[in-house]
């Protein structure tokens, strides 16, 4: 299992793919593994180099004490590229994932390729809903919200046709060090890109989710419609648009990234 060991926390990462191809950074969203990409990389390892990573509090990556900031976890990333003597790259984010990539964006676009944003926002929430969240994560342990995060991830159609797929993710998230999710809804808690966003040249895909409540599409309107020349795709899908239409996700991330 490969470990960066970067200054303040141990990363833990898995890179495959043909060597000399170019590199794709996929980065998870809040509760999720490197594992929730599973899915897209049948078809895109064959033209990639695929570089996934458990964000910092994440699967096998170590739980520094919290809170953490997107710039803290934008910086993990910057660390790994260095570590693993990549220079620029391709990155797809999604919600957490995304708002790193943004960050990432704005203040390291020269190690940038081209950038997808996935079913994030520039503010996710409010200072409020995410307070509320933590102190339930602190009382009740990740049990405590499996349920109401399994409701936001998945449309009502996609949890009644794939119940055991559901139970399985259900499962993983449950297994996530609380004060690892904690300090990462801090993160996403504090992050307000929402008057700097029009700043990036980093050529843009933007993919929402139709059934998505949690980033809405007007949240992915939002991006596309302030980032030049940034292009806008909706999928039928909730938060977690990588699994419940992989198809189709893959699709497009593979006709943005091969595109001029």
């Amino acid at each position: 299992m490969p470990f960066a060991h970067l200054p303040d926390v141990r990363i833990h990462y898995e890179l495959a793919g043909p060597a000399g191809a170019p590199v794709l950074v996929f980065s998870n969203s809040l509760g999720a593994t490197l594992s929730m990409w599973n899915l897209q990389l049948p078809a895109l390892q064959q033209q990639f180099r695929v570089l996934r990573y458990d964000t910092r509090g994440h699967g096998e990556s170590r739980v520094t004490p919290g809170p953490y900031a997107i710039e803290q976890l934008a910086r993990d990333v910057l660390a790994l590229l260095d570590a693993l003597k990549l220079d620029r790259v391709y990155f797809c984010g999604l919600s957490m994932g995304g708002q790193t990539g943004m960050w990432l964006a704005l203040n390291a676009p020269t190690r940038l390729r081209k950038l997808i944003l996935c079913d994030t926002a520039a503010k996710i929430g409010t200072p409020e809903m995410w307070n509320s969240r933590i102190e339930a994560v602190q009382k009740g342990g990740m049990k405590a919200i499996s349920t109401a995060v399994m409701e936001r991830w998945f449309s009502a159609t996609y949890r009644a046709n794939s119940p055991e797929a559901v139970a399985t993710i259900k499962l993983a998230l449950e297994s996530v060090h609380p004060e690892g999710y904690i300090a990462n809804c801090a993160a996403v808690r504090d992050f307000d890109a929402r008057e700097t966003i029009a700043a990036i040249t980093v050529p843009t895909l933007v993919i929402a989710g139709t059934h998505d409540a949690a980033t809405t599409p007007s949240d992915g309107h939002y991006l596309a419609d302030r980032i030049a020349g940034a292009h806008y795709v909706e999928l039928n899908a909730a938060h977690l648009s990588n699994l419940e239409e992989p198809a189709g996700f893959t699709s497009e991330v593979s006709t943005f990234l091969l595109s001029p």
